[in-house]
């Protein structure tokens, strides 16, 4: 008989599906990683950082609120259900990793048909998230699906697959202007490229827990590439995010507040970069959920922007 108690590994500790949610539900928000949600986020962080520095371009603070909670619901679900369908193509891989065999699906909770139909549901709650945009707005947030679509299977033929996770993971940084101002401006360009940076930067780091199993059974990651070089591959993508955010926030107008909070956030990054070792898994994995807090930081510093802006 399946366990369907049984945690998944990587999981954080007393988390609320494995101590208080119904024993029926916690396969499917496992699927979901509402045990591990840093991934949603992260996903969600350059949602916010777009929203609010396209409402201080727009110098009008009034769809900021509602914008913020519809990307908050967006990014969970979407993120659950990019993670389903990455759990669905991996499940024969994940059972070959000491970290994620307990996973749903490798584990046995979780049949494919009902992985399945899990899916479809969550992409039908994103849906309907993303059809209280504009239009502009919706058709921006379907282009992205591509993308999610082929990256599980870019760590099987690339050593590069951080790099089409962060085309993923940062289209929300494209999202904030297109809903905000229906357009997408250079400045929102820039946000995305820096972005991206970012999330190969704490992608490799979280990649480090599993470098050993991945090398055994073929799978590729940047930080098998960077290797003993990850520190100063580090310093080039986290440098590149900052610079590119800085220059993404120049083109936008934006004042003093959200270059304090940029350079708070590089402080952040910086901090990162000193303490890593690579051989230390709980530490790359700590490292890794602080971003959550980086962009938090960065976050807050644009709304104070926007709303002085907006002020003026």
């Amino acid at each position: 008989m399946i366990d369907a108690t049984a945690r998944v590994a990587d999981a954080t500790h007393n988390n609320w599906v494995d101590t208080r949610a119904p024993v029926w539900s916690r396969p499917y928000l496992r699927l979901s990683r509402f045990d591990r949600p840093i991934g949603s986020w992260l996903l969600l962080m350059p949602c916010w950082w777009s929203a609010a520095l396209a409402a201080g371009v727009a110098g009008d603070l009034r769809q900021l609120p509602g914008t913020v909670v519809l990307f908050f619901i967006g990014a969970f679900v979407m993120r659950g259900a990019g993670c389903t369908w990455n759990d669905i193509t991996d499940r024969n891989l994940d059972g070959r990793v000491e970290r994620t065999r307990s996973r749903p699906i490798p584990s046995g909770q979780v049949t494919i048909s009902q992985a399945v139909a899990f899916l479809v549901c969550q992409a039908l709650i994103g849906l309907i998230v993303l059809l209280q945009f504009n239009r502009f707005a919706i058709l921006t947030g379907i282009a992205s699906l591509v993308i999610v679509a082929v990256y599980p299977f870019m760590k099987r033929i690339t050593y590069w697959p951080q790099v089409v996770l962060g085309l993923a993971f940062s289209w929300g940084a494209l999202m904030g202007f297109a809903v905000i101002l229906a357009r997408i401006d250079a400045a929102a360009l820039v946000l995305y490229a820096g972005s991206i940076a970012w999330v190969i930067g704490y992608d490799t780091i979280y990649a480090h827990q599993d470098r050993e199993d991945d090398a055994l059974i073929g799978i590729k990651s940047t930080a098998l590439l960077f290797g003993e070089r990850t520190k100063p591959a580090l310093v080039m993508f986290y440098g590149l995010a900052v610079a590119l955010l800085g220059l993404a926030f120049v083109l936008a107008g934006a004042g003093l507040a959200a270059f304090v909070g940029l350079a708070m956030f590089a402080a952040h990054l910086a901090r990162q970069i000193l303490r890593i070792d690579i051989r230390d898994s709980a530490l790359c994995l700590k490292l890794f959920r602080s971003n959550r807090d980086a962009g938090l930081i960065l976050f807050a510093s644009l709304v104070v922007d926007a709303a002085l802006r907006a002020a003026v």
